[in-house]
This record gives C-alpha cells, sequence and structure tokens, in this order.
C-alpha cells in the first residue's frame, strides 16, 4: 500500500504545479484574453518512484491567457488550480492527496502560478517568468513554452521541472527521495482560441 500510495502522491503533486488536464471548469475570460479549450487542452505531471515514472492529472482548473506574437512582452498567463480536485481513480488515495502531509487542501486549497514576463527565446520558443505557488510557498519560475497557431486556436507546450520540497509537499516519512523523487516534471499542452 505504501509503495503505490508513494507512485501517486508524487504524480499528484507535479499536476498541481501548473494547471490541469481534462474538461474542467470553464475559464474566467476576461478583456482580450483568450478562452481556453479545456476539452482540447491537457497537462501531465511525471514523478518518480523507485525510478518508476508516474504520470498525474488534475480535473478543475481556471486560466487566463493573453497573448500576441507580434507582442510578446505584453502577454500574461494566470493559472488557478484546485488541489483537491486531482482524480486517482481511487477515493482512499484521493482523501490523501488532501491531506495535510501533500497538499493540505483544507488549508491550501488552491496552486496559482502568475506570470510577470514572457520574453522570446528563438523561433516559436518563449520564456515565461512567473511565480508558482504551492501550500503557501513560491517560486520564481521560468518555464520554456513553444508557441503555434492552427487556424483560430493558439497552442502552447511546454515542460518544467520542479522540486516538491521545495513547497513542502511530501512532509514526514514522504521526505525520503531515495524512494520518491524531488524532481516532478511537468508537461502541458494548452489551446486556446485568440480573441
Amino acid at each position: 500500500m505504501k509503495g503505490s500510495f508513494y507512485r501517486y502522491m508524487l504524480a499528484v503533486f507535479a499536476a498541481a504545479s501548473l494547471n490541469a488536464a481534462a474538461p474542467g471548469r470553464a475559464l474566467a475570460d476576461t478583456g482580450a484574453a483568450s478562452q481556453v479549450d479545456l476539452a482540447k487542452s491537457s497537462i501531465t505531471a511525471t514523478s518518480k518512484q523507485m525510478n518508476v515514472p508516474v504520470e498525474g492529472r488534475f480535473r478543475k482548473f481556471t486560466a487566463q491567457l493573453s497573448f500576441d506574437p507580434a507582442k510578446p512582452a505584453a502577454g500574461s498567463a494566470q493559472f488557478t488550480v484546485d488541489v483537491a480536485s486531482y482524480d486517482l481513480g481511487d477515493e482512499s488515495f484521493n482523501d490523501s492527496v488532501r491531506g495535510k502531509d501533500w497538499f493540505d487542501a483544507k488549508t491550501w486549497p488552491q496552486a496559482t502560478f502568475v506570470s510577470s514576463a514572457i520574453a522570446p527565446a528563438g523561433g516559436n520558443q518563449y520564456k515565461v517568468t512567473g511565480k508558482l505557488t504551492i501550500k503557501g510557498k513560491s517560486q520564481t519560475v521560468v518555464v520554456p513554452v513553444a508557441y503555434s497557431q492552427q487556424g483560430s486556436m493558439q497552442v502552447f507546450d511546454g515542460t518544467l521541472p520542479i522540486h516538491r520540497l521545495q513547497f513542502d509537499v511530501g512532509t514526514g516519512d514522504w521526505k525520503d527521495t531515495s524512494t520518491v523523487a524531488d524532481e516532478v516534471v511537468i508537461k502541458f499542452h494548452i489551446v486556446a482560441a485568440r480573441k
């Protein structure tokens, strides 16, 4: 039970770090922000337990995106994730994820990312700098993002490695990085209709 739980917990943490996949809540749309297509957007998070990769996924998030490749510095991105929405396919695991050792969802119900700068990085690549906050702990991160346009849709793909222990995710026995790796890799695919 403990080994399986380890695998699920790291996957859960990783998925929370940015936003979510699968159809979830509607986007909070303001001004010139793009409307995110939740059915086509996804995020996976890969962690390792005893060197075995494990992926995770969230179900509820909101997002606000504004991006024009001709004016990248004027763009912005904001994601809010409902950390209690993570679905592991087993309610006992879901309850554990919400607990104090992991997300402590009662105290810290949301994880957020708020951009502070977007800069071109050559070709269709951009670097998005922003603040990632989980369990009340904030870190400045730089997210490499590939941008493409498919008809009227904007597509954003990226990968972000993070360290779970910087956010106090996995306390007590779960701090053991020889069993559960500290690094978690988040991959996201966000599809949005450009306004």
